[in-house]
């Protein structure tokens, strides 16, 4: 996430002194890699390369890839496929045993033709900052393989709000309907696919991106333990807001990284601060009394992960006194499957930390693995690929 938001602001900032840039996706990938569709990198002639598409072995060939595709206008699709023992003199020498596709693509201005739509661009980078603005998800379809005569070209694009308005520059409407009947289950999942088209006169391959805003975690705290949680949240991308519950009216200045910062009583919050299923928050008010106000409110609610600092013993305590006063009335401990899947106390993955930065560590790596449901154990004892591909 924080890689795309750099991209974004490296783009706007090659866009407004006129340069011509280039954009380097990757579309397809099979074996062992070590991106995954969707991974990009931007590109101009004199200035710094931006993001990445490999873990650095690919980015020095694309570039030069890049240069000819700026002067020539057209994009391409470049093929690395290191699964033969002949990589090593082939030149890259990656030595990875996979293959990966990656779309190199001019950016520049084009007009809407399937639906029109004011001056909005078909380009991938500024519907990317517009989900990112409206804080909602989207979906990017790229078409990068063609067989056969069908109206549509390398590099075609079909974008889609979460408001359904839909901007193309593919003309065929057999293969814009098929896009648009998989756009449900890619926004739905919020996971990308790689999808091989049909078509009456050729077939088209295209990867369908769910291009997801930045994830929105609330802290619930202004200690100076709360600083290093925002810190390495922010490193990742991630929109977060510092509610104060506490009624001394602090202000933002010890988080200049926090995007918000919200002094509000504890049992005020439900009225201030709007959640959904992909709100996750954490409760590090170091008060009981506050944090019974924010379980009573956020139990019931639609949040992805409900973190609570404080020893197990402290948790049972609260859940007891909730129950009590009927707002979990089903629950009787911190072993409740249903309860489990949404509170997790104590916070934080078991990595023995006990400095505030240790614990920051554990607890954004925990709703890391919670957002990409896996269960934050040793990649050696997992024996899936370490990456989910999306078209598997």
């Amino acid at each position: 996430m924080k890689e795309l938001e750099d991209i974004v602001a490296a783009f706007e900032k090659v866009a407004s002194s006129g340069k011509m840039a280039a954009l380097a996706t990757v579309v397809k990938v099979k074996g062992s890699t070590y991106r995954k569709p969707g991974a990009r990198m931007l590109m101009t002639r004199d200035n710094p390369i931006v993001g990445s598409i490999s873990g650095g072995c690919l980015e020095s060939d694309v570039f030069e890839q890049a240069q000819r595709i700026i002067d020539s206008g057209e994009p391409l699709l470049v093929n690395y496929d290191t699964t033969s023992d002949e990589d090593i003199s082939w030149g890259l020498g990656l030595g990875c045993k996979g293959m990966v596709h990656v779309l190199i693509e001019p950016l520049e201005t084009l007009q809407p033709t399937l639906v029109q739509v004011g001056e909005q661009e078909l380009n991938p980078i500024v519907f990317i900052k517009e989900c990112f603005r409206r804080r909602q998800l989207g979906m990017l379809a790229t078409v990068f393989a063609i067989e056969g005569e069908i109206q549509a070209k390398l590099g075609n694009h079909l974008m889609l709000h979460s408001d359904n308005t839909v901007i193309t520059d593919i003309q065929d409407k057999e293969l814009v309907t098929g896009i648009l009947n998989e756009a449900a289950a890619v926004l739905n999942n919020s996971k990308s696919k790689v999808i091989v088209y049909p078509l009456s006169t050729g077939s088209a391959e295209v990867l369908l991106e769910a291009i997801a805003p930045p994830v929105p975690l609330l802290i619930f705290g202004a200690g100076s333990d709360v600083v290093p949680v925002v810190r390495l949240a922010k490193a990742l991308g991630w929109h977060v807001t510092v509610v104060d519950t506490r009624s001394n009216n602090a202000t933002s200045d010890g988080f200049p990284l926090a995007n918000n910062f919200i002094n509000c009583r504890a049992e005020n919050v439900g009225d201030r601060i709007p959640v959904d299923s992909h709100t996750v928050a954490v409760v590090m008010t170091h008060n009981y009394l506050h944090d019974l106000e924010l379980l009573k409110t956020f139990l019931p609610s639609q949040l992805q992960y409900l973190g609570l600092l404080g020893p197990k013993r402290r948790t049972e305590q609260l859940l007891q006194d909730l129950q009590a006063e009927g707002i979990t009335p089903n629950v009787e401990t911190l072993n409740s499957t249903s309860l489990r899947s949404k509170l997790y106390a104590p916070i934080g993955l078991d990595i023995g930390g006990d400095t505030p930065e240790a614990i920051a560590l554990a607890i954004i790596s925990e709703i890391q693995a919670v957002l990409n449901n896996r269960s934050g154990g040793f990649l050696r004892d997992r024996h899936a690929p370490i990456h989910q591909r999306p078209d598997e």
